[in-house]
């Protein structure tokens, strides 16, 4: 935004799905040219009232195919392509940390699918066992979660954590365990953050394409406010990397 020669206010909503809402109601955004919103208390259900009088940019894996421009990642093909990954090293039991219980839509429902895909076309069953569930996705969530799946006895050589701080947690628990990574335990994150490549071993991790998006939601926005464009709502997906690092490294 600075180098587009615009101000960035930033509102808070703490995820809360009535605060959303009356965000996109307030008469603040009197103030503002256009609103990039990333919801995260809202659903599939609230797609209407993105139908909004001003110009707007939906992030997030929320609410999909409404009525405005929604620049997101690919989230089930690259988590499909993070767990393919591991596949290729021989890994046949590659457990999950950082599910969501009962989630149908969301950046932890999306991964999940495309971690089921893969396991499908590799001909390898899905294990409920070996799905490890959080709230969050901070660090703690990440080693409560491996400490868990631990616990429970499943066998596992692989972890897919669907983010990388869930996967950072969860590598500190497996040495602490005695298991070495990635000899005994490949780990897979994703998000691509700077510190995955400082942990030790540097984490493996997919870059979702998150610079592409900030400079695809501006220049959306931009593009709208200046009436530069006059074509229906659009999907605009990033491309995606896998980071390959000492946690997971090809065989």
């Amino acid at each position: 935004a600075e180098a587009a020669g615009v101000v960035v206010l930033v509102e808070q909503t703490g995820a809360d799905r009535t605060r959303e809402l009356d965000l996109l109601r307030s008469p603040r955004l009197k103030l503002t040219d256009g609103l990039i919103f990333s919801p995260l208390g809202m659903g599939q259900e609230d797609a209407a009232a993105l139908d909004v009088s001003f110009p707007l940019v939906l992030l997030g894996e929320r609410i999909f195919d409404g009525p405005a421009d929604h620049v997101t990642m690919r989230n089930v093909e690259a988590a499909r392509a993070a767990t393919e990954h591991l596949l290729a090293q021989g890994r046949r039991r590659i457990a999950v940390v950082g599910a969501h219980e009962g989630e149908v839509l969301g950046s932890a429902a999306l991964r999940l699918q495309g971690y089921r895909a893969a396991l499908e076309a590799a001909g390898i069953a899905y294990d409920e066992t070996i799905i490890g569930y959080t709230t969050l996705w901070h660090r703690a969530n990440g080693a409560d979660s491996m400490r868990e799946l631990l616990a429970r006895g499943g066998e596992f050589d692989a972890v897919f954590g669907l983010n990388d701080t869930l996967a950072l947690g969860a590598m500190r628990v497996l040495q602490e365990s005695g298991r070495r990574v990635p000899d005994d335990v490949a780990v897979v994150g994703f998000d691509g953050l700077d510190e995955a490549a400082y942990s030790i071993p540097s984490l493996t991790t997919v870059d979702p394409g998150r610079a592409w998006i900030a400079k695809t939601a501006v220049s959306t926005l931009l593009e709208r406010i200046a009436g530069a464009v006059e074509v229906p709502a659009r999907t605009l997906l990033a491309d995606y990397s896998i980071l390959e690092r000492e946690s997971a490294p090809s065989a």
